[in-house]
């Protein structure tokens, strides 16, 4: 493998300790919460204990203040223990960077530290039954009453929906506006009219809550709005860049343990003879996914990079976003086929990281619309 350059000797610390948090503190209770279809409370405010959440907000606000690095190294570290339960990644690096950059000073103070505490869980919610990728077919309204704002609409497929206590709410304040009708709020749970639908059945990420929220005549103060009114759109679109890498990321370090893991497990079982590694099928197999993954994570790094120097754009995140998680899918598929009919079991990494993976394609924009992204960028 190329050594990577990106970390400095206090982040390699900081990997240890994060391993160490996934391992004493998250994989122990996985399976359960699988079962639940939840993590605990406990966990994230262990997290939060920790220093953990929202790593990137400055300390006045109850964060670290620390550099990106960081985050990324949490996002590697629960992607290679294969933790597909705890919501952090959207938490700290989406929902709290939205308030941290388009909120009030009054918004900021009061949440962003009770979120990087864990006290409060966070969510946003964009997706509705009739709009997935395409943000602006949006169908959930805020229509202006007085001094208040009422809410009336549905939302799904939402992480964190079921356990979260504050929602960034996508809707329409004028839907003949076009984007320019988009608007944010940030909701909080018990508001009256808001209510939580079912915690979602999925085919993976079985431990992370996702769940419909509904808003029926949901009545919230002008003050709860975020961005400013029609500046919804803006707000997403400066933030997609580093929410296309962080799948990228999670992809690239999801392969690269799934594959070790295949590597050893082809040298310890044995057919015909002798270990599958020996088999010349298994092993020029190995050589081609070894070569995938290691260019996977030579670009996937140099797009951090250029992250960090505040120079990636979108078309570039948006292909490292579609390419990975492509790969990520064909990736564990051949490494579960490798396994025989051990791959097939829950039990075994390779077969959590197949039902895992799949939705990687999917969210954040379905690879599709990534590719109709990066077209009109030619």
């Amino acid at each position: 493998m190329m050594e990577r350059t990106l970390f400095e000797e206090e982040h390699n610390i900081f990997r240890e300790s994060v391993r160490r948090f996934y391992e004493e503190h998250i994989m122990p209770f996985h399976s359960e919460w699988e079962k639940d279809g939840q993590i605990s409370r406990e966990a994230w405010k262990e997290a939060g204990k920790q220093g953990l959440l929202c790593m990137p907000i400055p300390e006045e606000y109850g964060g670290a203040g620390a550099d990106k690095l960081y985050s990324i190294i949490m996002m590697e570290e629960q992607a290679r223990a294969g933790a597909s339960g705890p919501g952090f990644g959207l938490h700290s690096e989406i929902v709290a960077p939205y308030i941290l950059n388009y909120g009030t000073e009054e918004q900021k103070k009061k949440y962003l530290p009770k979120l990087a505490s864990g006290e409060m869980i966070g969510a946003i919610a964009m997706t509705e039954p009739g709009a997935g990728s395409d943000l602006q077919g949006v169908k959930t309204r805020a229509i202006k009453d007085g001094d208040d704002y009422i809410i009336n609409g549905s939302k799904t497929f939402i992480t964190n929906g079921y356990m979260c206590d504050l929602v960034i709410v996508v809707t329409k304040t004028d839907p003949e506006a076009g984007a320019k009708g988009t608007s944010l709020f940030l909701v909080e749970a018990g508001t009256p009219g808001f209510d939580k639908g079912r915690n979602l059945d999925k085919l993976g990420l079985k431990a992370q809550d996702t769940a419909e929220l509904f808003f029926d005549d949901v009545r919230v103060p002008a003050s709860a709005m975020l961005g400013g009114e029609g500046k919804g759109f803006f707000c997403l679109m400066q933030e997609l860049a580093w929410e296309r890498l962080q799948i990228a990321i999670g992809a690239t370090a999801t392969m690269e343990a799934v594959l070790e893991e295949t590597i050893e497990y082809t040298k310890g079982r044995s057919a015909f003879g002798k270990n599958i590694i020996q088999f010349q099928n298994s092993k020029f197999k190995l050589a081609e996914l070894k070569t995938e993954a290691q260019i996977a994570r030579v670009f996937v790094d140099k797009c951090i990079e250029e992250l960090l120097k505040g120079e990636l754009d979108v078309p570039t995140a948006a292909m490292a976003k579609y390419w990975t998680s492509d790969l990520e899918n064909k990736l564990i598929d051949e490494c579960l086929q490798l396994h025989g009919g051990y791959g097939f079991m829950w039990e075994y990494r390779v077969a959590r990281s197949y039902a895992d993976a799949r939705v990687q394609r999917i969210y954040g924009g379905t690879n599709e619309i990534r590719k109709e992204s990066i077209s009109r960028s030619l």
